[in-house]
């Protein structure tokens, strides 16, 4: 049956029923009413089917007909999206493109990409935040085709790496915290006694990172950057954030720094495979060096 049903007789069908009628959609199409009928009935005969309800003033599609129709325009647009995706490859641009960066770094430094993408090109955008080795893992194993996130220690030769710029963070906790309450709040002995909370590492198979948790200490452990905050607000723990995340909840008066002191200052990094390149890669990767410089 299916090479009975053409794409062109779809759009015979797509066209008399956004036209409303045989005579407009022949008048679209550039062709004679009489060709689209006699199309629509070897149609009917070839698939064995009525696709028309001729009774009334007016042919209108039977239940038959509408199934047809509908499945049919997703098929076309199906084909549409096809060709728009070779013609696409053909001209350098990437399908899909995924950017892994670690939660340290706010989400919302992410999305002038979007747009500024899409008057590029139709290249889908995939956003994914990872955590400490997480970021790397993704890079190695192909499910992230940029990663932006701290400098790591060491990185295979083919993996290029480009300087964005400093991260700082600090020990944060809710205003009415009872640590705040010690002369030394970050004392080791004073911190042991106050739970920690942290982000779970995303690495599926590299051995996890943690940091500034000590042995012993009462540890929360949530899935995202964005429960942390959620966490540290409702004083349910201390915890480092990043400036990004900090900063606004220490100026709504929902979080207090714990000390003065800066928690660390990181390198941030944007990294790549080199031998897979692509426009929209390349593109993303001018972008995001620009805009660590504003």
């Amino acid at each position: 049956m299916n090479k009975l049903l053409s794409f062109e007789a779809l759009l015979v069908l797509d066209a008399i029923d956004r036209r409303g009628s045989f005579a407009a959609a022949s008048e679209e199409l550039g062709r004679a009413p009489s060709s689209l009928s006699y199309q629509v009935q070897k149609l009917e005969q070839d698939l064995d089917l009525v696709i028309f309800d001729r009774s009334g003033h007016r042919a209108a599609f039977t239940k038959a007909g509408k199934l047809l129709l509908e499945r049919g325009r997703q098929l076309l647009q199906a084909a549409d999206e096809m060709v728009a995706d070779a013609s696409a490859l053909a001209h350098g641009w990437e399908l899909d493109i995924t950017i892994a960066y670690d939660g340290l770094i706010s989400f919302a430094d992410m999305l002038p990409l979007v747009d500024g993408l899409a008057k590029k090109s139709k290249t889908r955008l995939r956003f994914q935040e990872e955590i400490l080795a997480g970021c790397w893992e993704a890079l190695a194993q192909d499910r992230a085709d940029l990663v932006i996130a701290p400098a790591p220690t060491v990185a295979p030769p083919e993996v290029k790496i480009e300087p964005l710029g400093k991260l700082t963070g600090y020990w944060v906790a809710h205003p009415d915290h009872p640590i705040l309450q010690h002369d030394d709040p970050l004392d080791p002995l004073v911190r042991l006694q106050y739970r920690v909370i942290a982000v779970a590492d995303t690495a599926r198979n590299m051995p996890p990172i943690s940091h500034n948790i000590l042995d012993d200490q009462p540890l929360l452990t949530v899935s995202t950057m964005h429960d942390k905050l959620v966490a540290l607000k409702a004083g349910v723990g201390i915890g480092t954030l990043s400036s990004q995340y900090a900063e606004d909840a220490i100026a709504r008066g929902e979080l207090v720094r714990i000390n003065a002191d800066i928690a660390h200052e990181l390198d941030v990094v944007l990294a790549w495979n080199r031998n897979t390149m692509g426009k929209a890669k390349t593109w993303c990767i001018q972008q995001l060096k620009q805009q660590w410089k504003e």
